[in-house]
């Protein structure tokens, strides 16, 4: 079968940033299931085209988010230029949310998202708990320095990074080998859930502690077997912040892959198993 074509669709936020929505119909029509997908830090949205194909194959339409600095974003994070999660979330989030919504009225949409996509899929729906139909996380956990291996290291890290953002005005993530070229504010506030454990944002009056406790909304949360970056501790202390949500967990291991690694990015080289379980949560 021949993978349905993306719809590239432009997106303006409230304060003029630009940006493409990748959109994958389903070949089922009406639509019944779809899906808001948030790539993780760093990583263009273009690299989630196989899984939107995967996914859509199995009557499940996705619409994949372009997080604002990277691939199809008219910005660029640098001294001048500078935003933290609660533009992600305020603006670009909620214009993607309004497409949908228009484009597509009265179907439910789903979020989900890889990595720190997961972590903000869980933010907006606890914010905007009516929008959202259902949390999917893959490779997703809170990036708290206790939840891992060594951590005391990492703990400094999530020091260093800061200030290192604000001595060069941005994270250059590309150069490091971590993230793409991150801004100041993102890095910021996604250091501080690393070293407290707890979710803020910078100009957010919102307890987001208190929001994601409220979210009634089910997750499916899907590991990798051999993800050090998302280690079990590091999924369950997410979770955790979900106590009435309910939640399925799947486990997926190199022979479900392919032969790929079940690790934090090969699975998306072999994204069939992911599709699969995403896809029959969804039903």
């Amino acid at each position: 079968m021949t993978p349905p074509a993306p719809d590239i669709v432009p997106v303006e936020t409230v304060d003029g940033a630009r940006f493409e929505l990748i959109l994958v119909m389903s070949p089922e029509a009406p639509a019944r299931r779809a899906l808001l997908w948030l790539p993780a830090m760093g990583v263009p949205a273009r690299h989630y085209l196989p899984l939107a194909q995967e996914l859509a194959a199995r009557g499940v339409t996705v619409a994949i988010h372009e997080w604002r600095g990277i691939g199809s974003s008219d910005r660029r994070a640098r001294r001048r230029m500078d935003w933290g999660y609660r533009e992600l979330l305020e603006r670009d989030l909620a214009a993607s949310a309004a497409l949908l919504g228009d484009r597509m009225p009265g179907i439910p949409w789903a979020m989900g998202g890889h990595s720190l996509g997961g972590q903000l899929a869980c933010l907006y729906a606890a914010l905007h708990p009516q929008q959202v139909d259902g949390l999917v996380l893959v490779a997703s956990g809170a990036p708290y320095w206790r939840a891992f291996p060594h951590p005391w290291s990492l703990r400094a890290a999530f020091h260093l990074a800061p200030l290192l953002a604000h001595l060069r005005g941005h994270l250059p993530g590309r150069r490091l080998g971590f993230a793409g070229n991150e801004a100041r504010g993102v890095i910021a506030d996604w250091a501080r859930t690393g070293r407290s454990g707890r979710y803020a944002a910078r100009g957010m009056a919102q307890d987001l502690e208190a929001a994601l406790a409220e979210l009634r909304t089910p997750v499916l949360a899907i590991r990798l077997c051999d993800d050090w970056l998302v280690p079990p501790a590091s999924l369950d202390w997410l979770l955790g912040k979900l106590p009435a949500s309910p939640v399925q967990r799947v486990e997926l291991a190199a022979d479900a892959l392919d032969g790929q690694r079940a690790d934090h990015f090969a699975w998306m080289k072999a994204p069939a198993a992911v599709a699969d379980a995403i896809a029959n949560w969804l039903r």
